[in-house]
């Protein structure tokens, strides 16, 4: 059987009450192109029965795809097993929680084929939330383009339409420390943006502030080594301070024959110098922490088992795919 035209790519975690909705509105837009395709939704170990229900749907859905993982790994993890399992010529990759609803994926796959891009991400011009939401988001795309070194456009979305050849040459990256948005930038080709309208998502996001904190470090320390130079120039600027000081303190006794002086400053300077060394062993240790899981050579997911509709291609990018969790 030929692969697909398109496949649309999403994940399953707590995502029963988006489902229906999700799958009429995918199905809409992808009767919309008049082209074969399969739908790939990936259960990142969801506590519902999100599973159940997408498995339950394969009857009446034959171009559906479940790609069960054997627990939670997470969003990016889960999101590359997708793209692992999907055959598709053109990839559509969204979220299945309708913050941005799928027939947006039509217009960027039509710029990409009128452009000729091997990919088109959607990105929002202002972000949506209330003012906490709004900064928290602008701390981190600022944050994380001011120390990396691969550039991440700002307040880009999932929703993301890609060519077969940009898809396998991500696939073939082979990192452990998984930052999709950064990854996709790295790679290459040519990209583009649409701009995308996004709305508030029903009930809570998973992406808490501390969550997007790890998610900053993890991305930093994936693709910058910037954080480590500057320490040793705090580093270095602090121990020619210190030397300055202590400089200053001998000419004085020497000069004017005062008792030593500034316990205070002295004080100050070595809790100052402690903190940063503590800090400064903190970095190394991320980074260690990061080259141990790179040789540790772990998949970065796991596959608990692979539930298909009647009409779904039974085609995988197979090196893509043993590339993604050998």
């Amino acid at each position: 059987m030929n692969a697909p035209a398109i496949s649309v790519v999403s994940t399953m975690y707590r995502s029963r009450g988006f489902l229906e909705s999700f799958l009429a509105q995918t199905l809409e837009a992808l009767h919309a192109t008049a082209e074969s395709f399969e739908i790939v939704l990936v259960n990142d170990g969801s506590p519902d029965d999100s599973r159940d229900y997408a498995v339950s749907r394969c009857a009446d859905i034959p171009e559906l795809v479940v790609v069960d993982l054997s627990r939670n790994f997470g969003h990016h993890h889960a999101m590359q097993a997708g793209l692992a399992h999907a055959a598709g010529q053109r990839v559509w990759l969204i979220d299945c929680d309708l913050e941005v609803p799928p027939a947006a994926l039509l217009a960027m796959d039509e710029k990409l084929r009128a452009s000729g891009a091997d990919m088109v991400y959607g990105y929002q011009e202002a972000r949506k939330g209330g003012w906490f939401e709004r900064w928290s988001g602008a701390l981190f795309w600022r944050g994380l383009n001011a120390l990396s070194e691969t550039r991440v456009p700002e307040n880009v979305l999932t929703e993301r339409v890609m060519t077969r050849r940009f898809v396998d040459a991500l696939l073939r990256l082979g990192d452990r420390n998984l930052f999709l948005g950064g990854m996709m930038s790295w790679t290459g080709f040519v990209q583009l943006g649409l701009a995308v309208a996004k709305k508030q998502r029903e009930g809570q996001s998973s992406y808490t502030l501390l969550r997007r904190l790890q998610l900053m470090v993890n991305a930093i320390s994936s693709f910058s080594a910037k954080p480590l130079t500057w320490m040793f120039h705090v580093g270095l600027t602090i121990t020619l301070l210190s030397f300055a000081y202590v400089l200053y303190l001998v000419m004085r006794k020497m000069l004017f024959g005062d008792a030593l002086l500034g316990f205070t400053s002295l004080a100050a300077m070595v809790a100052l110098s402690l903190g940063i060394s503590t800090t400064g062993l903190g970095l190394i240790g991320i980074y260690l922490g990061k080259v141990f899981t790179q040789v540790q050579n772990r998949p970065t997911f796991i596959v608990r088992d692979i539930v298909r509709g009647s009409r779904t291609s039974p085609l995988v990018p197979i090196a893509a795919d043993r590339e993604a969790v050998r």
